[in-house]
């Protein structure tokens, strides 16, 4: 199944005198990135966290915001006086620098208010909010999971669209070649008799050697490649497992063929649908750079 790799949810719960909102950001990613913004106490138990999110998102880079408040206890705040000297200070010496007239204001410190303001809140880790925040982990993943997989079909179907008219080319390529080696075959002929107008041919040798330039303009072991390049590709969509790298490499093969064509055969016709080939296969690797 197709998935794409990126995403949103969000699910909010309340129990008691406790709101809990979690909000899942996917973007594209090599690999697996998580990041979280959350309370303080809840830190203890980023690694459980993870391992929630491992078994179940296997690619792209994941913000996870979770928020708790208590309706009751409040939240307070408290000013790291140090750190907004520093900014202060910083915004000064970049005031100098640019030459602006204008003083440092406190509108301007507030501007950056996160990293000098440190918010509490009287909420602790009790059970009822731990198993309220989970529920809403689970929730939100299942909600980013079926918008990813929504998205993932439209990825599968234009990319089945864009293979199967890679295939017909591929099959065109292939026919093209193997009408050509004839022609070729009595092109170098007749070459390679003009070098020796005046001088003995050993014609057996001719004909071994005209045969061997020959085999390396055929293009039919790379036509067939390719083919089997593009049924695998088909079966990867369909893999059940995430194969989003799988994909990007077998583009990558693709690639080397479709190249290894362009460089061995010197027919406009082939040479043309080559470079359409190209372009086809940079708009494809554009879609599985989105796919889990």
């Amino acid at each position: 199944m197709i998935k794409s790799m990126t995403g949103f949810s969000k699910v909010e719960k309340a129990a008691g005198n406790v709101n809990v909102s979690v909000e899942l950001k996917s973007l594209n990613g090599k690999n697996l990135e998580l990041n979280f913004r959350m309370p303080k106490y809840l830190n203890e138990k980023e690694i459980e966290f993870r391992e929630i999110f491992r078994k179940k998102v296997f690619r792209g880079t994941l913000t996870v915001y979770i928020n708790i408040e208590d309706t009751l206890g409040g939240e307070k705040f408290a000013f790291n006086i140090d750190e907004a000297f520093n900014i202060q200070n910083e915004l000064t010496r970049l005031r100098k620098e640019l030459k602006i007239k204008e003083t440092v204001k406190l509108e301007h410190l507030l501007s950056y208010s996160e990293q000098f303001v440190e918010k509490s809140n009287n909420s602790s880790l009790t059970p009822e909010i731990w198993e309220l925040t989970l529920a809403c982990i689970n929730e939100a993943i299942a909600g980013m999971d079926s918008m990813r997989i929504k998205e993932g079909g439209n990825i599968a179907r234009d990319l089945g669209r864009r293979i199967g008219m890679f295939r017909n080319q591929v099959k065109e390529i292939e026919k093209l070649g193997i009408e050509r080696i004839p022609e070729e075959q009595e092109r170098y002929k007749e070459k390679i008799a003009k070098l020796f107008e005046n001088d003995e041919i050993d014609e057996q040798r001719l004909q071994t050697e005209i045969v061997l330039l020959a085999d390396k303009l055929d293009i039919t072991e790379e036509c067939v490649r390719l083919l089997s390049h593009l049924k695998l590709f088909d079966e990867y969509m369909k893999d059940k497992l995430p194969s989003g790298r799988k994909l990007n490499f077998l583009m990558q093969e693709i690639h080397r063929e479709v190249n290894t064509i362009g460089s061995k055969s010197s027919y406009t016709k082939i040479s043309h649908k080559v470079v359409n080939l190209k372009e086809d296969i940079e708009r494809i690797r554009e879609q599985v750079q989105n796919i889990e």
